[in-house]
């Protein structure tokens, strides 16, 4: 899948020459963490955060008063502040691919352009959604479990075979990297089934080597 298919598309933007003031009451008022800052075309020219918005405030030991400081804040703008440099990505980007971008360069968010012009933006927040989707987290009526299967061809088939030969409908399959060896590979299956009690003795009787069972509802198993 690609970022497009995820991405916010309703984007709140900056120009380099707002005043910070304003850019911080647009950031409340629409909760945004980040604001694209784009010239008069639309194209990509920095990124502020709220990281950038501090630097604007006040030291705690400041000897200036109020009124001081309120003249000075109101004077900055949002090009003084913001990250001239963006990281951002295309519309085709894979989205996993934009999650290691975001998790390598340790940025929030990337604005998705296409011709230099922001068409969108998508966020740490928006990735953790989508993998907390394809891993059928936010089902509800499903059992999962987590199996050790000989790392060989035609063993995962084999045993989702297994499931869906005692009336389960599979979800969601994941097999983490990081979890596997080269004897070993640990899969987590999330299926809907009548009785999952029965099935996963089922499995266990055939020999399956499940590591942990979580049932339907509130608590599991």
């Amino acid at each position: 899948m690609y970022v497009e298919q995820i991405m916010s598309r309703e984007v709140d933007t900056a120009t380099a020459d707002m005043k910070i003031s304003h850019a911080s009451h647009l950031m409340k008022e629409k909760d945004r963490r980040y604001l694209p800052v784009v010239d008069a075309d639309g194209r990509l020219v920095g990124l502020l955060g709220r990281k950038h918005l501090k630097q604007a405030e006040p030291s705690a030991i400041t000897t200036l008063s109020v009124g001081e400081v309120n003249y000075l804040t109101s004077k900055v703008t949002v090009g003084q502040l913001m990250e001239k440099h963006p990281i951002s990505c295309s519309r085709r980007t894979l989205i996993e691919r934009a999650g290691q971008m975001i998790r390598e360069r340790k940025v929030g968010c990337l604005p998705v352009v296409e011709d230099e012009r922001v068409i969108g933006v998508i966020s740490e927040t928006d990735i953790l959604d989508f993998f907390l989707d394809i891993t059928g987290s936010n089902l509800t009526e499903t059992t999962r479990i987590a199996v050790k299967l000989p790392n060989k061809a035609r063993e995962l088939a084999n045993f989702l075979n297994r499931i869906s030969d005692g009336g389960g409908y599979i979800s969601s399959v994941v097999s983490p990297t990081s979890e596997s060896s080269k004897d070993k590979r640990t899969v987590i299956v999330r299926y809907i089934a009548d009785d999952p009690d029965k099935l996963d003795r089922q499995l266990r009787a055939l020999g399956f080597e499940i590591m942990s069972e979580d049932l339907p509802g509130p608590g599991g198993k």
